[in-house]
């Protein structure tokens, strides 16, 4: 792997990380430092936001522009940072909580608004940091604090939602793969207009444990059985498909993109 100068990205003060042995959210964080510097950016033209959840830590690690916001409010406040700033690069870390269940509707509008901000969504399928209570993602029949004879509801295909919404880019990778996650993030970083990645990360300590995955390697090999490149998917049967994960980039479009439309509508009210 290329070799990155990590302290240059780093809050040294904060590290070590707050993470539970063998989640993921490390390998995430990872990867996403060396995404942007893949990318080039500086670090006073980058903007990270999060809200609440294992996820929300993640800006505190990094030496960006960061903000720590409130529950599910991170896209908002992302969407206000890139009206008043078009020239930042403004990055989202959220979670299938954060994300999806309080913060959902910000998520559906700012992908219908195609707005060009990236969301790293970093779905672990649980609230792990309140106590382990079932999330928008976590499977039928798994269990939880708040399912303790198994999750009786459905759960959000999350890039299928931002998909319909309208998003310009969406892929799925794993922790398990990190280099096609980098790759995955680099192309999230370089796509003008709502670009999503979802990132599948186990949660050892809140999920593992009581699903019957005793361990975090069991929980890392888990993602690798159930992961299915897009290409493969594309041939199998739906019902094939079942439990598995579906990666690579999901979908890749030439939307719009919000802050040109509405520049224009300015420059067009100001000549009239």
């Amino acid at each position: 792997m290329r070799a990155v100068d990590y302290d240059k990205y780093l809050r040294a003060a904060h590290v070590p990380h707050i993470w539970c042995p063998g989640c993921g959210h490390g390998i995430a964080l990872k990867t996403m430092v060396r995404a942007v510097d893949t990318m080039g950016w500086e670090k006073n033209d980058v903007c990270m936001v999060s809200g609440i959840g294992c996820s929300g830590r993640a800006p505190g690690y990094v030496d960006f522009n960061s903000l720590h916001t409130t529950h599910g409010r991170a896209i908002a406040f992302a969407s206000g940072i890139k009206l008043a700033n078009n020239n930042l690069n403004v990055v989202v870390v959220t979670g299938d909580g954060d994300g999806v269940a309080i913060g959902g509707n910000h998520l559906i509008h700012a992908a219908r608004r195609n707005l060009d901000i990236t969301v790293l969504l970093w779905n672990n399928t649980i609230y792990g940091m309140t106590g382990g209570q079932v999330s928008p993602t976590t499977p039928l029949g798994c269990k939880a604090t708040t399912a303790p004879f198994g999750n009786y509801e459905h759960s959000f295909n999350i890039a299928e939602l931002v998909a319909a919404a309208g998003g310009n880019f969406i892929a799925r990778g794993t922790v398990h793969n990190p280099i096609q996650l980098e790759k995955l993030m680099v192309q999230a970083f370089s796509k003008r207009g709502f670009s999503f990645v979802e990132v599948m990360s186990p949660c050892p300590t809140a999920f593992g444990r009581r699903n019957k995955l005793k361990s975090a390697p069991a929980m890392m090999q888990d993602l690798k059985d159930r992961s299915i490149p897009i290409a493969k998917a594309l041939k199998m049967e739906p019902d094939d498909l079942d439990g598995k994960i579906v990666t690579g980039v999901l979908l890749d479009r030439d939307k719009q993109e919000y802050t040109d439309i509405y520049r224009n509508l300015v420059a067009n009210l100001r000549g009239a």
